[in-house]
């Protein structure tokens, strides 16, 4: 069922980029899908297979021309509401999702750009991963957590954004990687599991692992979002050339991501078709017409609202909002 649906997908240089979503994170899904239109991308988004755990969300990404796989067996039993919080049973979960979907597409033979989809685009992140020299000549990259921790150590690789060339290394990582379940449902946390794994495989395997570093500009994240304050400025304001993507990674759950992102400018949802289904969205015989969600739910140009003056905000205008943070002061 799947092969057929990779060819299609795949790139000429055989990459698929690669998301799992339900339900319950159904905004994000669309608002990545609505802010990569908004900034003429959708010829990259030709190359996005959606690995959907619930018919909701395979019928929301479809109406929005993204392509999809849902398979029962596999991912029908997954919840379909929210996490509430980083580590909770909805969250690891939904980690199986992330580990299923990779693995198969990997081993049946592809690159693959795996991203959350907290994840919004600049530009085409593929052709970082194309230019060797800008990038190298890694097996696999991940974006730099930020958290460098004990727990991450040693490479504190996000495993909410990351690129993988498909060969031997890589396959048996990710195969590795699914036979060691256990883990991630001990420790709550795909992340970690996943780099207690690539560390044995560099060592014994020659698995070649490049993190992009955190304070670098190509791949911002929540730590340049918490942390780095002229960069955000510089971010927000278009200043930043060399930004390809930003993911709001450390963040406490979907609530604060969908507020942060409409303070940065970065929300092209249209409002009626947040927590919504393809036939509430949708009149009756409207969803046989092509794209049929594109027309109601994007956005041209994006949803500004001021929710923190502590957080990074498009507009000075956010300085007269109330602090999220104990003791945080004006981002402005």
């Amino acid at each position: 069922e799947l092969k057929p649906i990779l060819e299609r997908v795949a790139d000429e240089n055989g990459s698929v980029i690669v998301l799992t979503c339900n339900k319950g994170q159904s905004e994000l899904l669309m608002n990545f899908a609505c802010s990569a239109r908004a900034r003429g991308l959708e010829d990259v988004l030709k190359h996005v297979l959606v690995f959907a755990t619930d018919v909701e969300t395979k019928e929301l990404a479809e109406g929005l021309g993204l392509n999809t796989f849902y398979e029962e067996k596999n991912l029908g039993k997954m919840p379909t509401n929210e996490a509430r919080r980083y580590g909770d049973r909805v969250f690891t979960m939904m980690m199986f999702a992330k580990v299923i979907c990779v693995q198969l597409v990997n081993f049946m033979g592809y690159n693959l750009l795996f991203q959350d989809v907290d994840v919004i685009w600049y530009q085409n992140p593929l052709t970082y991963f194309y230019d060797t020299d800008k990038s190298g000549d890694f097996d696999i990259y991940f974006q730099d957590d930020g958290a460098h921790t004990v727990r991450y150590a040693p490479y504190s690789a996000n495993s909410g954004f990351y690129f993988v060339r498909y060969n031997d290394r890589t396959r048996y990582l990710f195969t590795t990687l699914l036979y060691g379940g256990d883990m991630i449902k001990a420790w709550d946390s795909h992340q970690q599991a996943l780099v207690a794994i690539l560390t044995d495989h560099a060592s014994y395997y020659g698995l070649k692992v490049k993190v992009l570093g955190r304070d670098d500009n190509e791949f911002p994240g929540g730590f340049h979002y918490h942390r780095r304050r002229a960069y955000m400025k510089r971010l927000v304001k278009g200043e930043e050339d060399d930004a390809y993507i930003f993911h709001m990674s450390w963040t406490h759950n979907k609530d604060n991501k969908l507020k942060f992102f409409k303070q940065m400018g970065e929300w092209y949802l249209n409002e009626k078709c947040v927590g919504k289904t393809l036939g509430e969205i949708v009149e009756d015989g409207a969803e046989a017409t092509e794209l049929p969600l594109v027309e109601p739910c994007c956005l041209m140009e994006p949803e500004i609202t001021c929710y923190y003056s502590d957080k990074p905000s498009k507009t000075i205008k956010c300085k007269e909002s109330p602090t999220i943070d104990k003791g945080g002061r004006s981002f402005w």
